[in-house]
């Protein structure tokens, strides 16, 4: 079945990146010339995603805003020739009606949680997750390298990328039972192996293709690691009973939700982006003979 709809989970308070998003979203938070969430979204887009169920929390409605028409502002654009492209790139921002749905996680239980909590728009059928703080720059788009792999194998798959092993014990890691190219079969998932233990260097990365059976798992989903409800503890369940593949996509990750990912993807989208390209580069080179 075509994956038509995203679950893209924006309830968290962004507390690495604090003060910052105190009062802004962090999925707002701009790198360049858009926000975090565009970049996510554009990725969904070109996957082929035409239902994003936005995961909301308290002090969100700005997300909602986003995504919506802004008259007052494009018609004042519309106005002025000179704005031409601008009001290009605003009108972009816009989802078609229908496009989008927003449910409130009211507490903050977990990821695990956060995705229960679309079941009834997501219904009986299986969909994509995209962490929103989580840049994934690939052409084509890293969850289109998903969804062509599952038009292939079915079942699971879920997104992951080498991690040096000194950093191993920061992340979920996969454990591989066989591979044909970047398609890997999985047989388990471990979450925070101490560097001895880890079965794999390959880190769980923030995009997923999921079944709706999750859904029932996640009912009874019990706390786990932080005293959340995590989404790998279920879908470890869910692998009891079926296929989960690993797909090491071909592109880069960015990790905004902390200073140091943040300022990497800035750095790094300013380097390609043809307004900012030539004068990053200089502005780097003029840092980098200070220090």
């Amino acid at each position: 079945m075509h994956i038509r709809k995203a679950v893209l989970p924006v309830a968290g308070h962004g507390t690495r990146v604090l003060p910052a998003s105190k009062s802004i979203p962090k999925e707002l938070l701009p790198v360049v010339d858009q926000p975090v969430i565009q970049y996510v979204v554009d990725e969904a887009r070109e996957a082929g995603i035409e239902h994003f169920v936005f995961v909301t929390g308290r002090g969100k409605g700005a997300i909602e805003d986003y995504f919506d028409e802004a008259f007052e502002l494009e018609h004042t654009l519309a106005s002025k020739a000179s704005k031409a492209e601008i009001l290009k790139d605003v009108q972009r921002t816009k989802l078609p009606p229908g496009a989008a749905s927003f449910t409130r996680q009211q507490a903050p239980l977990g990821l695990g949680h956060a995705v229960w909590c679309a079941k009834d728009i997501v219904g009986d059928e299986p969909f994509a997750v995209l962490l929103p703080d989580v840049i994934l720059r690939a052409k084509p788009s890293a969850l289109a390298q998903m969804v062509e792999a599952y038009d292939k194998v079915g079942g699971n798959v879920i997104a992951v990328n080498p991690v040096p092993e000194e950093q191993v014990s920061s992340y979920g890691v996969i454990t591989p039972k066989s591979r044909d190219g970047r398609l890997i079969e999985m047989s388990g998932m471990v979450e925070k192996p101490e560097r001895e233990d880890a079965p794999s260097l390959l880190k769980i990365t923030g995009r997923y293709i999921l079944q709706p059976q999750i859904f029932g798992l996640l009912e009874d989903q019990g706390k786990g690691a932080g005293g959340e409800i995590q989404l790998t503890d279920a879908m470890v369940r869910l692998m009891e009973s079926q296929a989960f593949y690993a797909y090491e996509f071909e592109g880069e990750e960015f990790d905004c939700g902390s200073k140091t990912g943040y300022f990497e993807a800035t750095l790094a989208h300013a380097l390609k982006h043809p307004e900012t390209a030539d004068e990053a580069r200089g502005i780097l080179a003029r840092y980098a003979d200070t220090t």
